[in-house]
């Protein structure tokens, strides 16, 4: 019954609909927070370079604070936010489709679960690689221009 009801059409709608609203509430609120998603349904303008996109993990977390929070938008059924990546603190625009989206953390605390199965409303997304060594707060990290972000 579970199975069905996260792959039915009216509950993805739902669960999208209420991390658009979510996510709405946060910006408005000026309150940073991150996501944690499925690695394979986003994409990057420009693309990552291999050494990079191998860090991550199937599940990857983004904070979105400073520059990071203050690029990110909403468009259509897609959270779009700039963040710098690797040593090089490269520059890319990451597309998250909503549905993607499987945890909203506020403060080291989830506010939002998501339980619906993004598989076939982003299937027209091109697959992505699915292995990695490290998480995106690991990649974060590693850039020392980041430590300003971090709350002690």
């Amino acid at each position: 019954m579970l199975y069905e009801m996260i792959k039915d059409e009216n509950y993805m709608n739902l669960m999208n609909k209420h991390i658009q609203e979510l996510l709405h509430f946060l910006f408005e609120q000026e309150q940073n927070f991150g996501i944690l998603c499925k690695i394979e349904h986003l994409s990057f303008e420009p693309e990552l370079p291999d050494n990079i996109r191998s860090e991550f993990r199937p599940m990857t977390l983004f904070f979105l604070a400073g520059y990071t929070f203050e690029s990110a938008r909403l468009d259509d059924n897609t959270l779009i936010f700039e963040a710098g990546f690797g040593e090089e603190n490269l520059g890319s625009f990451v597309q998250v489709p909503l549905l993607s989206i499987m945890q909203i953390i506020v403060d080291e605390t989830p506010i939002f679960v998501n339980l619906a199965s993004p598989n076939e409303v982003a299937s027209n997304q091109p697959p992505k690689r699915e292995n990695g060594i490290e998480n995106s707060m690991a990649s974060f990290l590693s850039n020392p221009e980041n430590e300003k972000f971090i709350k002690e």
